[in-house]
């Protein structure tokens, strides 16, 4: 194991561990899963991570249960066994995983909370969604509710419910009542942050435990930045 493989491991952070699943809270930059880039994912992370803590010979499972785009930080689930995984997936499928992010925007929403329905339409091409007040051609539904949470210096924290999980969806449906998030050139942002990241993070989750069948709340800090701080 490199010094840079022992030091990504050592500095993973931890929410939620037990015999079924690990909940880990994802750091701006890192991928879930593996893609072009070639880049460590957090998956193969995690996994060293459990071979190494439990001293387990050969091959570790480990379950992709959802994505975080990668420039977003905050709470991705795996799961440890393959009686937790289909179960975990047919939750998150089904919306049963409540999940809260917080978003950082440049100006204020004019509502300080509401409901947002858009239709939202994916350019693959460009990796980015629109999203549309009226239904268009190949879009698809996307609900969200904000609300304001604090007002910083110069940003506005807000605090997002997902009701359906479309690509890009908190980031396309802020931009579209003008309030995109800090850092998100893609999305209408000004300027990017100096790390690549943007001030979008899975906050909470809220999930019914796969096999024990307990109700479990899970809550992220967000990154340490003076940004962030600020809304501690």
């Amino acid at each position: 194991m490199s010094k840079k493989e022992h030091s990504t491991i050592n500095n993973l952070q931890v929410l939620f561990e037990d015999n079924h699943l690990i909940v880990i809270n994802k750091r701006p930059g890192d991928i879930v899963q593996g893609d072009k880039t070639g880049d460590q994912p957090l998956s193969d992370t995690v996994k060293a991570f459990l071979k190494k803590k439990y001293n387990k010979p050969g091959n570790v499972y480990l379950g992709v249960v959802h994505r975080l785009d990668r420039p977003t930080s905050g709470i991705v689930v795996f799961a440890k066994t393959s009686k937790a995984l289909p179960r975990l997936n047919k939750m998150f499928a089904e919306k049963d995983a409540k999940k809260t992010y917080w978003a950082i925007v440049k100006n204020s929403p004019e509502e300080p909370e509401k409901r947002l329905v858009h239709w939202m339409k994916r350019n693959t091409k460009q990796n980015k969604s629109y999203a549309n007040i009226k239904e268009v051609p190949d879009s698809k539904k996307a609900i969200l509710t904000y609300k304001i949470l604090k007002k910083l210096d110069r940003y506005f924290l807000l605090e997002v419910d997902l009701e359906t999980g479309r690509h890009h969806q908190i980031r396309s449906q802020l931009t579209a009542i003008g309030s995109p998030i800090k850092g998100d050139l893609k999305y209408g942002f000004d300027r990017s942050n100096a790390d690549g990241s943007i001030h979008l993070h899975a906050r909470r989750l809220r999930l019914m435990h796969p096999v024990k069948k307990e109700p479990l709340e899970i809550i992220a800090p967000p990154p340490n930045d003076p940004i962030w701080n600020a809304c501690l």
